[in-house]
Protein backbone atom coordinates (compact mmCIF):
# COMPACT_ATOMS: atom_id res chain seq x y z
CA UNK A 1 0.00 0.00 0.00
CA UNK A 2 1.41 3.36 -1.17
CA UNK A 3 2.08 6.19 1.83
CA UNK A 4 -0.65 8.19 0.28
CA UNK A 5 -3.24 5.77 0.59
CA UNK A 6 -2.21 4.78 4.06
CA UNK A 7 -4.55 4.55 6.72
CA UNK A 8 -5.15 7.45 8.92
CA UNK A 9 -4.48 6.92 12.67
CA UNK A 10 -6.87 8.16 15.04
CA UNK A 11 -7.35 9.55 19.00
CA UNK A 12 -9.97 7.91 20.67
CA UNK A 13 -10.21 9.87 23.58
CA UNK A 14 -13.44 11.82 22.93
CA UNK A 15 -12.95 14.49 25.47
CA UNK A 16 -10.22 15.69 24.29
CA UNK A 17 -7.53 15.50 21.89
CA UNK A 18 -4.05 15.38 23.71
CA UNK A 19 -2.01 12.37 22.77
CA UNK A 20 1.14 11.97 21.25
CA UNK A 21 0.18 10.15 18.42
CA UNK A 22 -2.37 12.81 17.18
CA UNK A 23 -4.38 12.59 14.04
CA UNK A 24 -7.94 12.34 12.83
CA UNK A 25 -10.25 11.64 15.42
CA UNK A 26 -12.82 9.13 15.46
CA UNK A 27 -14.61 10.35 18.70
CA UNK A 28 -13.71 14.24 17.80
CA UNK A 29 -16.91 15.92 17.49
CA UNK A 30 -17.14 17.27 21.01
CA UNK A 31 -13.10 19.49 20.73
CA UNK A 32 -12.11 18.63 17.13
CA UNK A 33 -8.16 18.26 17.90
CA UNK A 34 -6.49 17.71 14.89
CA UNK A 35 -2.10 17.71 14.78
CA UNK A 36 0.22 16.71 12.01
CA UNK A 37 2.97 13.90 13.01
CA UNK A 38 5.82 17.16 12.96
CA UNK A 39 4.83 18.00 15.82
CA UNK A 40 2.31 20.82 14.75
CA UNK A 41 -1.16 21.00 15.76
CA UNK A 42 -4.47 22.19 13.93
CA UNK A 43 -7.65 22.38 15.85
CA UNK A 44 -10.35 23.26 14.90
CA UNK A 45 -14.40 22.84 16.18
CA UNK A 46 -16.19 20.08 14.59
CA UNK A 47 -19.75 22.10 14.13
CA UNK A 48 -17.60 24.93 12.48
CA UNK A 49 -14.76 23.06 9.81
CA UNK A 50 -15.76 23.44 6.13
CA UNK A 51 -16.54 19.92 5.08
CA UNK A 52 -14.22 20.29 2.38
CA UNK A 53 -11.37 19.89 5.56
CA UNK A 54 -12.34 16.71 6.59
CA UNK A 55 -12.64 15.40 3.31
CA UNK A 56 -9.23 16.01 2.60
CA UNK A 57 -7.26 15.20 5.59
CA UNK A 58 -4.64 13.70 3.93
CA UNK A 59 -3.55 17.03 1.98
CA UNK A 60 -2.91 19.22 5.36
CA UNK A 61 -0.35 16.76 6.68
CA UNK A 62 1.17 13.14 6.86
CA UNK A 63 -0.98 11.63 9.05
CA UNK A 64 0.12 8.63 11.24
CA UNK A 65 -1.40 4.61 10.64
CA UNK A 66 -4.67 4.14 12.89
CA UNK A 67 -4.96 2.12 15.88
CA UNK A 68 -8.52 1.15 17.09
CA UNK A 69 -9.62 -1.44 19.68
CA UNK A 70 -12.45 -3.43 18.40
CA UNK A 71 -14.17 -5.48 21.66
CA UNK A 72 -17.48 -7.78 21.43
CA UNK A 73 -19.80 -5.09 20.44
CA UNK A 74 -17.85 -2.03 20.37
CA UNK A 75 -14.81 0.25 19.91
CA UNK A 76 -12.77 1.14 22.95
CA UNK A 77 -11.31 4.72 23.37
CA UNK A 78 -7.95 5.15 25.26
CA UNK A 79 -9.40 4.91 28.54
CA UNK A 80 -10.60 1.43 27.44
CA UNK A 81 -14.77 3.04 27.86
CA UNK A 82 -16.99 2.09 25.06
CA UNK A 83 -17.60 4.29 22.30
CA UNK A 84 -20.46 4.03 19.54
CA UNK A 85 -18.43 4.67 15.99
CA UNK A 86 -21.58 5.86 14.45
CA UNK A 87 -22.39 9.06 16.68
CA UNK A 88 -19.85 11.06 15.42
CA UNK A 89 -19.03 12.75 12.48
CA UNK A 90 -16.68 12.13 10.38
CA UNK A 91 -16.90 8.63 9.39
CA UNK A 92 -14.45 5.62 9.72
CA UNK A 93 -11.72 6.68 6.67
CA UNK A 94 -11.18 4.18 4.34
CA UNK A 95 -8.81 2.08 4.05
CA UNK A 96 -9.31 1.33 7.74
CA UNK A 97 -7.37 -1.14 9.77
CA UNK A 98 -7.58 -1.55 13.31
CA UNK A 99 -6.74 -3.65 16.32
CA UNK A 100 -8.73 -6.52 17.50
CA UNK A 101 -8.33 -6.83 21.42
CA UNK A 102 -7.57 -10.01 22.37
CA UNK A 103 -7.57 -11.66 18.61
CA UNK A 104 -10.57 -13.95 17.67
CA UNK A 105 -11.95 -16.22 19.78
CA UNK A 106 -15.14 -19.06 19.48
CA UNK A 107 -18.17 -17.33 20.01
CA UNK A 108 -16.52 -13.65 18.82
CA UNK A 109 -18.13 -11.53 16.53
CA UNK A 110 -16.77 -9.03 14.25
CA UNK A 111 -19.38 -6.16 12.57
CA UNK A 112 -19.24 -3.67 10.05
CA UNK A 113 -21.49 -1.48 8.54
CA UNK A 114 -21.40 1.25 5.84
CA UNK A 115 -22.62 2.36 3.08
CA UNK A 116 -21.85 1.12 -1.01
CA UNK A 117 -20.31 3.74 -2.70
CA UNK A 118 -23.06 5.37 -5.65
CA UNK A 119 -20.77 3.71 -8.76
CA UNK A 120 -18.85 0.65 -6.64
CA UNK A 121 -16.43 -1.42 -8.21
CA UNK A 122 -15.29 -3.33 -5.48
CA UNK A 123 -14.55 -3.62 -2.01
CA UNK A 124 -12.74 -6.03 0.61
CA UNK A 125 -13.47 -6.99 4.54
CA UNK A 126 -10.30 -8.86 5.84
CA UNK A 127 -9.00 -9.94 9.18
CA UNK A 128 -5.22 -10.56 9.15
CA UNK A 129 -2.43 -11.42 12.09
CA UNK A 130 -1.37 -8.48 12.55
CA UNK A 131 -0.52 -5.18 9.97
CA UNK A 132 2.60 -5.49 8.39
CA UNK A 133 3.05 -4.56 5.20
CA UNK A 134 6.24 -5.90 4.07
CA UNK A 135 6.29 -9.37 4.44
CA UNK A 136 2.21 -9.05 4.11
CA UNK A 137 0.43 -9.88 7.49
CA UNK A 138 -1.02 -13.35 6.78
CA UNK A 139 -4.88 -13.12 6.10
CA UNK A 140 -7.27 -15.22 7.60
CA UNK A 141 -9.81 -14.26 5.48
CA UNK A 142 -10.39 -11.59 2.82
CA UNK A 143 -13.98 -11.12 1.61
CA UNK A 144 -14.57 -9.01 -1.28
CA UNK A 145 -17.70 -8.13 -2.91
CA UNK A 146 -17.24 -7.28 -7.02
CA UNK A 147 -20.20 -5.46 -8.31
CA UNK A 148 -19.11 -5.96 -11.92
CA UNK A 149 -19.53 -9.69 -11.52
CA UNK A 150 -21.96 -9.63 -8.74
CA UNK A 151 -19.73 -12.00 -6.59
CA UNK A 152 -18.38 -12.17 -3.23
CA UNK A 153 -14.88 -14.17 -3.04
CA UNK A 154 -13.47 -15.07 -0.25
CA UNK A 155 -9.89 -16.53 0.50
CA UNK A 156 -6.85 -16.54 2.46
CA UNK A 157 -3.43 -15.70 2.03
CA UNK A 158 -0.47 -17.62 4.07
CA UNK A 159 3.39 -16.77 3.93
CA UNK A 160 2.84 -15.08 0.79
CA UNK A 161 0.57 -17.66 -0.76
CA UNK A 162 -3.33 -17.86 -1.65
CA UNK A 163 -5.41 -20.45 -0.89
CA UNK A 164 -8.20 -21.55 -2.59
CA UNK A 165 -11.08 -18.75 -4.37
CA UNK A 166 -14.55 -19.47 -3.21
CA UNK A 167 -17.14 -18.00 -4.84
CA UNK A 168 -20.68 -19.84 -4.37
CA UNK A 169 -23.40 -17.59 -2.36
CA UNK A 170 -26.75 -17.81 -3.06
CA UNK A 171 -27.32 -14.28 -3.72
CA UNK A 172 -25.51 -11.19 -4.22
CA UNK A 173 -26.52 -8.34 -1.23
CA UNK A 174 -24.58 -5.76 -1.70
CA UNK A 175 -26.78 -3.15 -3.62
CA UNK A 176 -24.79 0.41 -4.71
CA UNK A 177 -25.80 3.91 -2.59
CA UNK A 178 -27.43 1.35 -0.03
CA UNK A 179 -26.34 0.73 3.65
CA UNK A 180 -25.28 -3.18 4.55
CA UNK A 181 -24.44 -5.06 8.06
CA UNK A 182 -21.56 -7.74 7.77
CA UNK A 183 -21.36 -9.89 10.72
CA UNK A 184 -18.12 -12.09 10.38
CA UNK A 185 -18.95 -15.19 13.54
CA UNK A 186 -16.13 -17.00 14.95
CA UNK A 187 -16.50 -20.66 15.98
CA UNK A 188 -14.63 -23.60 16.66
CA UNK A 189 -13.90 -24.82 12.87
CA UNK A 190 -15.05 -22.01 10.46
CA UNK A 191 -16.04 -18.51 10.29
CA UNK A 192 -19.96 -18.01 9.60
CA UNK A 193 -20.84 -14.98 7.86
CA UNK A 194 -24.04 -13.15 7.79
CA UNK A 195 -25.32 -10.22 5.68
CA UNK A 196 -28.00 -8.11 6.94
CA UNK A 197 -29.03 -10.50 8.71
CA UNK A 198 -29.19 -13.57 6.46
CA UNK A 199 -26.45 -16.19 6.75
CA UNK A 200 -24.33 -16.30 3.24
CA UNK A 201 -21.44 -18.54 3.84
CA UNK A 202 -19.01 -20.60 5.72
CA UNK A 203 -15.57 -20.31 5.34
CA UNK A 204 -13.61 -22.97 7.04
CA UNK A 205 -10.31 -22.09 9.32
CA UNK A 206 -7.10 -22.36 7.45
CA UNK A 207 -5.14 -20.03 10.17
CA UNK A 208 -5.58 -22.65 13.62
CA UNK A 209 -4.26 -19.77 16.17
CA UNK A 210 -7.48 -17.94 15.98
CA UNK A 211 -5.95 -15.33 18.88
CA UNK A 212 -3.05 -14.60 16.06
CA UNK A 213 -5.92 -12.73 14.05
CA UNK A 214 -6.14 -9.30 15.56
CA UNK A 215 -6.77 -6.87 13.05
CA UNK A 216 -9.22 -5.73 10.51
CA UNK A 217 -8.94 -3.86 7.29
CA UNK A 218 -11.49 -2.37 5.08
CA UNK A 219 -10.64 -0.85 1.48
CA UNK A 220 -12.59 -0.24 -1.85
CA UNK A 221 -15.78 1.68 -2.57
CA UNK A 222 -17.55 1.89 0.72
CA UNK A 223 -18.28 4.09 3.63
CA UNK A 224 -18.20 2.73 7.46
CA UNK A 225 -20.81 3.96 9.48
CA UNK A 226 -20.19 1.41 12.39
CA UNK A 227 -17.65 -1.10 13.71
CA UNK A 228 -17.86 -3.22 16.68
Amino acid sequence: MGRANRPERQCLDSRRCSCSFLGASLAQAETGGWARNDGRRRTWSIRSTPSRHLRNLERVGRWKRLNLKLDDGHLNNSLGSPVQADVYFPRLIVPFCGHIKGGMRPGKKVLVMGIVDLNPESFAISLTCGDSEDPPADVAIELKAVFTDRQLLRNSCISGERGEEQSAIPYFPFIPDQPFRVEILCEHPRFRVFVDGHQLFDFYHRIQTLSAIDTIKINGDLQITKLG
